[in-house]
């Protein structure tokens, strides 16, 4: 497992694009700047792409994969079509399921179980419908919280890029197949809640 994937702050920067079908983002240390991690969607299909550009946009299916900026394979998340609510899965690096997100179908705001791979509810991930703050936790602890950054009235009107900061609290376990399901859940809250 990447020591990436233990760090605590993390902004991800959604790449800026007017007409764009593909997701993608950098993952950078807001202290440094320095590039941790990348996030790409590329393995899109003809379908999917013309799709993208259509009101049924957040129904199309997805395969993200986030790696280090050496290259080296974090995880992966994949979604096929989703009518109604999703559920989405996400694998290791060497491609074995670690765990799933799944939507709930009535949420203000947004909601997701997330799950190991047995099925077993880790913690939930609910948004706020007055704010784009979102939280990662059980009912007795919280590991993450989600933020939406700014970038100004020109960016946010005319592409359709955002940016996000993700907070892993420090108690949160080092190492932990929970640091990646939140980390690959902020790439959900973007393409499945806020497209």
């Amino acid at each position: 497992m990447s020591s990436v994937i233990n760090e605590n702050i993390f902004f991800i920067k959604e790449h800026i694009g007017m007409f764009k079908a593909s997701n993608s983002y950098d993952i950078i240390n807001p202290e440094t700047q320095m590039l941790m991690m990348t996030c790409r969607e590329e393995n899109l299909g003809f379908f999917t792409k013309m799709f993208r550009f259509t009101k049924y946009k957040k129904m199309t299916p997805f395969d993200i994969e986030i790696k280090t900026n050496l290259g080296e394979p974090v995880v992966q998340i994949k979604r096929g079509v989703s009518l109604f609510v999703s559920t989405v899965n996400v694998f290791d690096e060497k491609d074995r399921l670690i765990g799933k997100f799944k939507q709930k179908f009535f949420s203000i705001g947004g909601k997701f179980d997330v799950l190991d791979a047995n099925d077993k509810v880790l913690c939930t991930l609910e948004g706020k419908w007055t704010s784009w703050e979102f939280k990662f936790a059980s009912k007795t602890e919280e590991f993450a919280t989600v933020t939406k950054k700014w970038d100004g009235l020109g960016k946010e009107m005319f592409t359709t890029a955002d940016n996000y900061v993700l907070a892993i609290n420090e108690n949160t376990p080092e190492d932990s197949v929970l640091r990646k399901l939140i980390l690959a859940a902020v790439m959900c809250i973007d393409m499945v809640l806020k497209e």
